[in-house]
């Protein structure tokens, strides 16, 4: 059975990552700052910048097969580069960048006892570079970062066999995301997973849309 671990899936697309999961009959195991647990669902309270707290769930869980790197922040009210709020900044780069790669170095032993290991991290199209726009730049600063650091984690993963690989989830509608976006939470939650499921040597260090699509960084 695939055992599978789902960070920050209080709700949004964390929360309907867990719900897909669990419909495929999967182990799920979900880190949640704090509300109720899903039912049938391992779930553990943690917030992902802990890295005490991490490396104890580390321990405690077993072989893992794919973890999703879900857990993000918005950031703060104040992002324009001409007025930033440089301590939020510095939450948002802890929560969206530097914590993915903390919670998977904890789960490495994890996912080395798996047959086929891999990790997805949730990025955004706000990260390209292609972009000009200022607006969220904290948040935009954050998610370009994770797709860099994720990147270089998936060249030194790749002597041994862990597929490593970024996602665009597109505009959702969430709580984050608004009742605007254009895409259905369920539907991205179902095409993160296939990509999660699919995801091989080939694909590592590469970034997708949550269809499947290659995109561009």
């Amino acid at each position: 059975m695939t055992h599978i671990l789902i960070t920050g899936a209080g709700r949004g697309i964390g929360l309907a990552l867990t719900r897909a999961a669990l419909a495929r009959d999967w182990q799920v195991t979900a880190t949640v700052r704090q509300g109720a647990a899903v039912p049938g669902v391992r779930t553990v309270h943690l917030d992902v910048t802990d890295r005490g707290a991490v490396a104890g769930m580390a321990r405690e869980l077993g072989p893992l097969d794919i973890l999703i790197n879900n857990a993000g922040i918005i950031g703060p009210a104040r992002q324009d580069p001409l007025d930033m709020d440089f301590e939020g900044f510095a939450e948002t780069l802890a929560v969206n960048t530097l914590a993915p790669l903390a919670v998977t170095q904890a789960l490495l032993p994890n996912l080395r006892a798996a047959t086929a290991a891999r990790v997805l991290s949730i990025s955004s199209q706000m990260a390209w570079m292609g972009y000009r726009k200022a607006d969220r730049i904290a948040y935009r600063a954050s998610k370009a970062a994770l797709n860099k650091v994720m990147q270089g984690l998936a060249t030194s993963l790749e002597p041994q066999g862990i597929a490593v690989a970024l996602v665009d989830p597109g505009w959702v509608r969430t709580d984050m995301g608004g009742a605007e976006a254009d895409l259905a939470v369920d539907d991205v939650a179902d095409g993160v997973l296939d990509l999660a499921d699919g995801l091989t040597m080939a694909g590592t260090g590469r970034f997708f849309r949550y269809d499947g699509t290659e995109r561009a960084f």
